[in-house]
């Protein structure tokens, strides 16, 4: 865990996060990845990845949202918001088609938060009930609509700054320490920066981060995971109550029988792919290496953007020409080539 960055989010840590951060609730997500399985193949970029769990980041999403509010439901809210995710967080999402909007691992939280014994005592202790705290959309500060800013957003941002090596500690204590509760130009509060020289710093991180979301060898590789779940799941050896365990849990069901075995190997010796041209051609077949195991793929994805607001003077697309056209030409990038994966590990 990257303490540096916790005592950066907040100067104090909460009594009351404690109980809940020790129960089998977020125990469990501590067991799985922020990088939805692509870390487990050996992409070169992922591979050198330091691990980054869901309950780092939940951690880090409550204490953000404490620092600034100071509400106990709003900060458990943001707290407990990745208690649902799966094994492989997003994969699962790809696997049952919602890939754009990447909401369908939400389907849960609410019910596991109701039956977690030892979170709902916290709650009663806090008089607080399970319905002010199992929807962290209900709060602009911890979560909000694209591409405004929030603590969820906000988060799994600096962390990657860090852990994508596009910048330091530093860079984030810079960008943190300009953050404030504002109104944008809807009238809604959100977390607003105060200078724009570093929103405009903060909005490019954020942009490089979001390349890397929907680069093709994340999307290929969260496409070929989620169809190896899914083999396994005809297969009978992982089940739908499986995947809200731990990747590790889920990784040896998987394996359990050969061909699970064998899928696995392909996929964690993935480290390079083929880019094809529409009549299914390769731009680049200079290793030879076609095999059939890797299928070729079209694969869309979610982009994850942030716009930020700077108080009093509006969105950086507003203020920056060549951010506004960086991001314009972002998003309007098409996933339309087709994609197969190799290895050269002889696998």
């Amino acid at each position: 865990m990257n303490e540096k960055l916790l005592k950066i989010y907040s100067k104090d840590y909460p009594p009351f996060f404690e109980p809940i951060v020790q129960s089998p609730l977020l125990q469990r997500i501590a067991g799985i990845g922020m990088n939805c399985g692509c870390e487990y193949t050996s992409f070169p970029f992922f591979r050198s990845l330091a691990p980054y769990s869901r309950l780092e980041h939940s951690i880090g999403v409550g204490l953000i949202v404490w620092n600034f509010t100071q509400s106990k439901a709003q900060a458990i809210a943001g707290l407990l918001h990745d208690v649902a995710s799966p094994a492989f967080a997003h994969v699962i999402d790809f696997m049952k088609g919602d890939y754009i909007t990447q909401e369908s691992t939400e389907e849960r939280t609410y019910s596991m938060i109701k039956t977690s014994v030892q979170v709902c005592s916290v709650l009663s202790e806090l008089g607080l009930s399970v319905e002010q705290v199992s929807d962290y959309h209900l709060y602009p500060i911890a979560d909000n609509d694209t591409p405004k800013l929030s603590a969820d957003r906000l988060e799994y941002t600096l962390g990657n700054i860090i852990n994508f090596r596009l910048g330091g500690v530093e860079d984030v204590k810079e960008i943190y320490s300009t953050l404030t509760v504002g109104v944008n130009e809807f009238g809604e509060e959100e977390l607003c920066f105060t200078d724009r020289t570093v929103a405009e710093k903060f909005a490019r991180y954020a942009l490089e981060c979001g390349k890397v979301y929907v680069s093709s060898a994340d999307r290929y590789s969260m496409q070929l995971l989620s169809e190896i779940v899914k083999r396994a799941a005809l297969r009978g050896t992982v089940t739908e109550d499986m995947l809200y365990t731990t990747e590790k849990q889920v990784i040896e069901a998987i394996c359990s029988d050969s061909e699970g075995e064998m899928d696995w190997k392909w996929f964690t010796s993935l480290n390079g792919l083929y880019e094809l041209d529409g009549v299914g051609m390769a731009v680049n077949d200079s290793l030879n290496l076609w095999r059939p195991e890797y299928p070729v793929r079209v694969i869309s994805a979610k982009k994850r953007r942030i716009d930020p607001f700077v108080v009093g003077k509006g969105r950086v697309s507003a203020l920056s020409v060549s951010f506004e056209e960086e991001l314009n030409a972002f998003m309007s990038e098409s996933f339309e080539e087709c994609l197969k994966g190799f290895s050269t590990l002889g696998v």
